[in-house]
């Protein structure tokens, strides 16, 4: 056997020595989150994408059914079918997916983006995969059969719930899990209008809440790769056909260009009336909620029969004929205003899909109608009427969507006219800056408001409604019986944790078993590992709380221990914290009782006990959570 050289051994430890630097960077490569999230938003962007190509598909495949053909051509199509098709496809699929939605969703309402930025300010971006999946199902039939609705929405929807479920199977973090959230739904916006620029910004605008490189550069990955996959299919092509460039023909219409920012305003505002109006009228007819989408179907059927097929579906044709200036004055203000009937309706009564189409829908026919009468009255300071359909699509959508940047970027990216840029942006910011102090919020933050569900009070508030009691409940604590002598409190009070003592008494049977099994689902919740429950306070109603101050009087009157019982010193009805009271609740009740510990019970019906919360213990939880959102904000991990 021979030696090897000491040239030939020198070459080998330095390969070993390379090969063993390559792997440590790997796997240090491979911890990073930066990567991991690239890696995670190119197979998210590609699923977003393909998913937004069936969701189309599948509207097609109902749209056969229900009206005869597929596409998005209803006015021109439509006109070979007969009048009872268009009535009774929108009615009786209306039927269907109202007992659908009132059968399978939650809450027995359609899901879409108001969900999204739920889930991703309070819920830390978690979503159920199987919700989305049937929502988008409902949603593609709902457009299917004409309903008045917009299929951005569902897409958003169909693509957060994919990227929260990608990150719950990693098991990632909430910083982490958002991000994958906005990838998703940056890929939904950029395949379903081809617009990956508008994408990123709609997601980092609605969703994500900031630009941190952290976030952006996998939303951005997500975006593109959404777009790539979709005009592999679709083809590269703008959502609408412009018959030509508009341009600015004067600095003197920009006044006009304001007015219209003013008046765009009052149409997204009377959309958003509307809609809460119906769903007012429906709750005072007492009309089931399986059968409102029928009642809606019957009223948009009947309206495409009577002349307007314009109002069935997304609605990119008539959106398409304004910017073409093929319709009269006439029309365009019967189109807009029917338009915002027929969605209004459709939205309240339940059937699933978004609003961004028909703002685009009724953005065009405002602008179209406002630049017929600027031109007749200016003809030679008049860009021409198109110019101001395409402006005032933007104005009303950025009002109602609440996000002006992404929707000035869309514009631009629907239309492939970048000529037009101030004049957007002039009556984009007009119109959602009147909106908001008007209305005071998004269409969507509006939805969620009138579910009981506030995201006012920026980003500190939403932190502190993100956070339950249960999170940070302390299961140690002391009790005592009603009856147990004044000698024995004084005694046990002494050595209590808390200086508190809990005056409890045993739930009765059927009770305890009841609450034995919420607590068990308390433990699953706040720890998924502890299924058993074994480990939860026994069933115990609480009645009242005993302090040192309560007990002052008979501290050292030792005259009254035969007579006094723990049930004549302590104060009855205590003030209280649910487990599932947030945060920011909680510091509300803090701060009225100004007490610095609180008993915590499973609901204030039956007073349960579940354990104790402490101010100081509820201020370093929120302090960290900040923390958290700020480094997120700037990047850091």
């Amino acid at each position: 056997m021979s030696i090897p050289s000491p040239n030939r051994l020198r070459r080998t430890w330095t390969t070993l020595s390379s090969r063993r630097r390559l792997l440590v960077t790997l796997k240090r490569f491979g911890k990073n989150d930066q990567v991991i999230l690239s890696v995670m938003a190119l197979l998210l962007g590609a699923g977003a994408g393909g998913l937004a190509i069936l969701f189309r598909l599948a509207i097609d495949g109902v749209q056969i059914l229900a009206l005869g053909f597929p596409g998005e051509h209803l006015v021109t199509l439509i006109r070979d079918e007969p009048w009872w098709r268009m009535l009774l496809a929108p009615t009786v699929g209306g039927l269907l997916i109202g007992v659908c939605v009132h059968r399978f969703m939650p809450g027995r309402r359609p899901q879409g983006v108001a969900q999204v930025i739920q889930a991703s300010a309070l819920r830390g971006g978690r979503m159920d995969l199987g919700i989305g999946i049937k929502a988008a199902c409902l949603s593609a039939a709902s457009i299917g059969v004409g309903a008045s609705v917009g299929r951005e929405g569902p897409v958003v929807h169909l693509g957060a719930t994919v990227g929260s479920y990608l990150a719950t199977v990693l098991h990632l973090g909430r910083a982490l899990t958002r991000t994958l959230l906005g990838c998703g739904v940056a890929a939904g916006v950029a395949a379903s209008f081809n617009a990956p620029i508008a994408g990123v910004f709609f997601a980092l605008e609605v969703v994500v809440g900031h630009y941190a490189l952290s976030a952006f550069a996998p939303v951005v990955i997500a975006s593109v790769t959404g777009t790539i996959v979709s005009r592999m299919y679709y083809g590269d092509y703008p959502a609408f056909i412009l018959p030509e460039t508009y341009a600015v023909a004067s600095f003197w219409e920009f006044p006009a260009f304001a007015l219209l920012g003013v008046v765009c305003a009052a149409a997204a505002i009377l959309f958003i009336f509307t809609v809460g109006a119906v769903e007012g009228a429906f709750d005072r007819a007492r009309l089931p909620y399986w059968a409102r989408p029928c009642v809606a179907g019957l009223l948009v059927g009947t309206l495409a029969a009577v002349g307007f097929p314009h109002l069935l579906g997304v609605g990119y044709e008539a959106t398409d004929l304004a910017l073409s200036e093929l319709y009269p004055l006439d029309m365009l203000i019967a189109l807009g205003a029917l338009k915002i009937a027929a969605t209004a309706v459709c939205i309240a009564a339940g059937f699933g899909g978004g609003v961004f189409s028909p703002a685009l829908f009724i953005g065009a026919m405002t602008g179209g109608a406002f630049g017929l009468i600027a031109t007749d009255a200016f003809p030679h300071l008049s860009s021409g009427h198109g110019a101001y359909t395409l402006v005032g699509m933007g104005a009303v959508a950025g009002s109602v969507l609440g996000a002006p940047i992404s929707t000035i970027l869309m514009i631009f990216e629907l239309t492939s006219d970048y000529a037009l840029t101030i004049a957007v942006m002039v009556s984009t910011v007009i119109a959602s800056v009147i909106t908001q102090q008007l209305h005071g919020r998004s269409f969507f933050l509006w939805q969620l408001e009138r579910q009981g569900i506030s995201l006012s009070g920026g980003q500190e508030a939403r932190l502190l409604r993100a956070i339950r009691v249960r999170q940070l409940v302390d299961r140690t604590y002391d009790t005592v019986r009603p009856d147990t002598p004044v000698a024995e409190v004084r005694a046990l009070l002494v050595k209590a944790s808390w200086g508190e003592l809990f005056v409890t008494e045993p739930l009765p049977e059927s009770a305890g078993a009841a609450n034995r099994a919420e607590a068990t689902r308390s433990a699953q919740h706040d720890d998924p590992g502890s299924a058993n429950g074994a480990n939860d306070p026994p069933a115990e109603h609480l009645i009242g709380t005993i302090t040192f101050h309560d007990l002052s009087e008979a501290a050292f009157d030792t005259s009254q221990d035969n007579r006094l019982t723990a049930a004549d010193l302590m104060r009855a009805a205590p003030i209280v914290l649910e487990l599932d009271d947030d945060l920011e609740r909680a510091v509300k009740v803090f701060g009225a009782s100004g007490e610095v510990h609180l008993p915590v019970v499973n609901d204030r019906r039956n007073f349960r006990l579940q354990g104790v919360a402490h101010e100081h213990e509820l201020m370093a939880t929120y302090h960290r959570a900040l923390t958290q959102a700020r480094r997120e904000e700037r990047g850091e991990s």
